[in-house]
Protein backbone atom coordinates (compact mmCIF):
# COMPACT_ATOMS: atom_id res chain seq x y z
CA UNK A 1 0.00 0.00 0.00
CA UNK A 2 1.52 3.32 -1.00
CA UNK A 3 2.22 6.07 1.47
CA UNK A 4 -0.16 9.04 1.32
CA UNK A 5 1.29 12.05 -0.46
CA UNK A 6 1.53 15.24 1.56
CA UNK A 7 2.60 18.77 0.63
CA UNK A 8 5.35 18.50 3.21
CA UNK A 9 7.02 15.95 0.96
CA UNK A 10 7.29 18.55 -1.78
CA UNK A 11 9.00 20.93 0.61
CA UNK A 12 11.44 18.29 1.82
CA UNK A 13 12.22 17.27 -1.73
CA UNK A 14 12.82 20.89 -2.74
CA UNK A 15 15.14 21.49 0.21
CA UNK A 16 17.06 18.28 -0.53
CA UNK A 17 17.46 19.24 -4.17
CA UNK A 18 18.65 22.72 -3.24
CA UNK A 19 21.15 21.30 -0.75
CA UNK A 20 22.43 18.84 -3.35
CA UNK A 21 22.83 21.55 -5.98
CA UNK A 22 24.57 23.80 -3.49
CA UNK A 23 27.07 21.09 -2.54
CA UNK A 24 27.76 20.29 -6.16
CA UNK A 25 28.41 23.94 -6.99
CA UNK A 26 30.70 24.72 -4.05
CA UNK A 27 33.76 24.29 -6.25
CA UNK A 28 32.35 26.73 -8.79
CA UNK A 29 30.74 29.50 -6.77
CA UNK A 30 31.68 30.50 -3.23
CA UNK A 31 29.11 32.50 -1.29
CA UNK A 32 30.38 35.99 -0.42
CA UNK A 33 29.49 35.45 3.23
CA UNK A 34 31.88 32.47 3.38
CA UNK A 35 34.86 34.55 2.33
CA UNK A 36 36.92 35.59 5.33
CA UNK A 37 37.67 39.32 5.50
CA UNK A 38 41.01 40.00 3.86
CA UNK A 39 43.67 41.74 5.88
CA UNK A 40 45.28 44.74 4.32
CA UNK A 41 48.93 44.42 3.61
CA UNK A 42 50.74 46.30 6.37
CA UNK A 43 52.28 49.51 5.10
CA UNK A 44 55.98 49.96 5.58
CA UNK A 45 56.74 52.79 7.96
CA UNK A 46 58.09 55.84 6.21
CA UNK A 47 61.78 56.27 6.70
CA UNK A 48 63.57 59.43 7.60
CA UNK A 49 63.19 62.13 4.96
CA UNK A 50 64.84 63.04 2.69
CA UNK A 51 66.13 59.59 1.82
CA UNK A 52 69.73 58.50 1.38
CA UNK A 53 69.73 58.79 -2.43
CA UNK A 54 68.36 62.33 -2.29
CA UNK A 55 70.98 63.27 0.30
CA UNK A 56 73.76 61.90 -1.90
CA UNK A 57 72.43 64.09 -4.72
CA UNK A 58 72.44 67.13 -2.42
CA UNK A 59 76.02 66.30 -1.40
CA UNK A 60 77.13 66.23 -5.03
CA UNK A 61 75.32 69.52 -5.63
CA UNK A 62 77.08 71.03 -2.63
CA UNK A 63 80.45 69.91 -3.99
CA UNK A 64 79.56 71.52 -7.33
CA UNK A 65 78.62 74.80 -5.60
CA UNK A 66 81.96 74.84 -3.79
CA UNK A 67 84.01 74.59 -7.00
CA UNK A 68 83.76 78.32 -7.92
CA UNK A 69 85.28 79.27 -4.55
CA UNK A 70 88.41 77.37 -5.56
CA UNK A 71 88.54 78.96 -9.04
CA UNK A 72 87.39 82.51 -8.29
CA UNK A 73 90.83 84.12 -8.56
CA UNK A 74 91.15 82.98 -12.16
CA UNK A 75 87.70 83.94 -13.44
CA UNK A 76 87.59 87.31 -11.65
CA UNK A 77 90.65 88.42 -13.61
CA UNK A 78 89.07 87.14 -16.82
CA UNK A 79 85.77 88.92 -16.07
CA UNK A 80 87.54 92.18 -15.27
CA UNK A 81 89.38 92.10 -18.59
CA UNK A 82 86.45 90.94 -20.73
CA UNK A 83 83.54 92.87 -19.23
CA UNK A 84 84.65 95.64 -16.90
CA UNK A 85 81.15 97.16 -16.52
CA UNK A 86 79.64 93.83 -15.44
CA UNK A 87 82.53 93.29 -13.06
CA UNK A 88 81.93 96.72 -11.51
CA UNK A 89 78.21 96.03 -11.12
CA UNK A 90 78.53 92.68 -9.37
CA UNK A 91 81.17 94.15 -7.09
CA UNK A 92 79.07 97.23 -6.38
CA UNK A 93 76.90 98.14 -3.39
CA UNK A 94 73.51 97.57 -5.05
CA UNK A 95 74.32 93.99 -6.03
CA UNK A 96 75.94 93.22 -2.67
CA UNK A 97 73.06 94.60 -0.61
CA UNK A 98 70.27 92.92 -2.60
CA UNK A 99 71.96 89.51 -2.59
CA UNK A 100 72.97 90.03 1.03
CA UNK A 101 69.35 90.50 2.12
CA UNK A 102 68.38 87.38 0.13
CA UNK A 103 71.08 85.47 1.99
CA UNK A 104 69.82 86.78 5.32
CA UNK A 105 66.30 85.60 4.42
CA UNK A 106 67.58 82.06 3.93
CA UNK A 107 69.47 82.24 7.23
CA UNK A 108 66.23 83.15 9.02
CA UNK A 109 64.49 80.28 7.22
CA UNK A 110 67.18 77.92 8.49
CA UNK A 111 66.65 79.11 12.07
CA UNK A 112 62.96 78.20 11.94
CA UNK A 113 63.82 74.57 12.66
CA UNK A 114 65.12 75.63 16.07
CA UNK A 115 61.94 77.64 16.62
CA UNK A 116 59.83 74.59 15.72
CA UNK A 117 61.83 72.42 18.15
CA UNK A 118 62.12 74.70 21.15
CA UNK A 119 59.78 77.65 20.57
CA UNK A 120 56.99 76.23 22.73
CA UNK A 121 59.26 76.22 25.78
CA UNK A 122 60.33 79.85 25.42
CA UNK A 123 58.92 82.64 27.60
CA UNK A 124 57.00 83.93 24.58
CA UNK A 125 55.73 80.58 23.33
CA UNK A 126 55.98 80.22 19.56
CA UNK A 127 54.15 77.39 17.82
CA UNK A 128 54.87 76.63 14.18
CA UNK A 129 52.58 74.28 12.24
CA UNK A 130 53.89 71.23 10.45
CA UNK A 131 55.65 68.05 11.49
CA UNK A 132 59.30 67.79 12.50
CA UNK A 133 59.86 65.67 9.39
CA UNK A 134 58.69 68.58 7.22
CA UNK A 135 60.87 71.14 9.02
CA UNK A 136 63.87 68.83 8.96
CA UNK A 137 63.53 68.35 5.20
CA UNK A 138 63.06 72.09 4.69
CA UNK A 139 66.13 72.79 6.82
CA UNK A 140 68.30 70.48 4.70
CA UNK A 141 67.11 71.76 1.32
CA UNK A 142 67.26 75.38 2.46
CA UNK A 143 70.80 74.81 3.72
CA UNK A 144 72.00 73.74 0.27
CA UNK A 145 70.04 76.62 -1.29
CA UNK A 146 71.72 78.98 1.18
CA UNK A 147 75.10 77.85 -0.11
CA UNK A 148 73.95 78.72 -3.63
CA UNK A 149 72.76 82.17 -2.51
CA UNK A 150 76.09 82.77 -0.75
CA UNK A 151 77.83 81.86 -4.01
CA UNK A 152 75.72 84.46 -5.82
CA UNK A 153 76.42 87.01 -3.09
CA UNK A 154 80.19 86.49 -3.06
CA UNK A 155 80.60 85.27 -6.67
CA UNK A 156 83.00 82.72 -5.21
CA UNK A 157 85.34 85.30 -3.70
CA UNK A 158 87.06 83.92 -0.60
CA UNK A 159 87.32 87.32 1.07
CA UNK A 160 90.08 88.71 3.24
CA UNK A 161 90.77 88.65 6.96
CA UNK A 162 87.46 88.55 8.87
CA UNK A 163 85.34 87.76 5.80
CA UNK A 164 87.61 84.84 4.88
CA UNK A 165 87.24 83.30 8.36
CA UNK A 166 83.49 83.99 8.26
CA UNK A 167 83.16 82.15 4.95
CA UNK A 168 85.05 79.10 6.23
CA UNK A 169 82.87 79.01 9.35
CA UNK A 170 79.85 78.99 7.06
CA UNK A 171 81.33 76.09 5.06
CA UNK A 172 81.93 74.17 8.28
CA UNK A 173 78.35 74.86 9.41
CA UNK A 174 76.93 73.47 6.17
CA UNK A 175 79.24 70.50 5.77
CA UNK A 176 79.02 69.21 9.34
CA UNK A 177 75.24 69.04 9.03
CA UNK A 178 75.13 67.54 5.53
CA UNK A 179 77.83 64.92 6.10
CA UNK A 180 76.33 63.98 9.46
CA UNK A 181 72.81 63.58 8.09
CA UNK A 182 74.07 61.53 5.14
CA UNK A 183 76.00 59.18 7.44
CA UNK A 184 73.10 58.84 9.87
CA UNK A 185 70.54 58.18 7.13
CA UNK A 186 72.87 55.69 5.44
CA UNK A 187 73.10 53.67 8.66
CA UNK A 188 69.35 53.89 9.24
CA UNK A 189 68.45 52.67 5.73
CA UNK A 190 71.15 50.00 5.66
CA UNK A 191 70.09 46.36 5.48
CA UNK A 192 72.85 45.45 7.92
CA UNK A 193 72.06 44.97 11.59
CA UNK A 194 75.61 44.99 12.93
CA UNK A 195 78.47 47.36 12.16
CA UNK A 196 81.55 45.81 13.72
CA UNK A 197 83.12 46.61 17.07
CA UNK A 198 84.81 49.62 18.56
CA UNK A 199 88.56 49.26 19.15
CA UNK A 200 89.16 47.63 22.51
CA UNK A 201 85.50 46.68 22.96
CA UNK A 202 83.79 43.33 22.65
CA UNK A 203 80.34 44.87 22.16
CA UNK A 204 78.97 44.71 18.63
CA UNK A 205 77.64 48.02 17.30
CA UNK A 206 73.99 48.03 16.26
CA UNK A 207 72.10 50.82 14.51
CA UNK A 208 70.88 52.57 17.65
CA UNK A 209 74.21 53.05 19.43
CA UNK A 210 76.00 53.87 16.17
CA UNK A 211 73.47 56.55 15.21
CA UNK A 212 73.61 58.05 18.71
CA UNK A 213 77.40 58.16 18.52
CA UNK A 214 77.37 59.80 15.09
CA UNK A 215 74.78 62.34 16.21
CA UNK A 216 76.76 63.23 19.31
CA UNK A 217 79.72 64.01 17.04
CA UNK A 218 78.22 65.81 14.07
CA UNK A 219 75.33 67.56 15.79
CA UNK A 220 77.55 68.98 18.55
CA UNK A 221 79.97 70.28 15.92
CA UNK A 222 77.13 71.71 13.85
CA UNK A 223 75.60 73.55 16.81
CA UNK A 224 79.00 74.98 17.72
CA UNK A 225 79.59 76.32 14.21
CA UNK A 226 76.03 77.67 14.05
CA UNK A 227 76.66 79.68 17.22
CA UNK A 228 79.96 81.05 15.86
CA UNK A 229 78.33 81.79 12.50
CA UNK A 230 75.47 83.72 14.13
CA UNK A 231 77.88 85.95 16.07
CA UNK A 232 80.07 86.55 13.02
CA UNK A 233 77.01 87.33 10.91
CA UNK A 234 76.12 90.23 13.20
CA UNK A 235 79.67 91.58 12.92
CA UNK A 236 79.67 91.06 9.14
CA UNK A 237 76.50 93.15 8.74
CA UNK A 238 77.83 95.84 11.08
CA UNK A 239 81.14 96.04 9.22
CA UNK A 240 79.39 96.15 5.83
CA UNK A 241 77.35 99.24 6.84
CA UNK A 242 80.16 100.83 8.83
CA UNK A 243 82.48 100.88 5.84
Amino acid sequence: MSKPFHSRDITDTTQLSAATNSSAGDDLVTPAAAIAPQRRKPMRPRGIQPGFKVLIGLTLLTALLLVPFALSDAYFDWLRSQSFDLHQFIRGELYKQSTGYATLLFVVLEMLLTVRKRGRGWIASIKLPGSMMFWRSLHIFAGVALLGVVLIHTLGANGLNFNAVFLWVFFATTLTALVGVVAETGVLESTRSYFGKLPGSSTVLTKGPLIRGLRALWLTSHIFFVAVFAVMLVFHIALAYYY
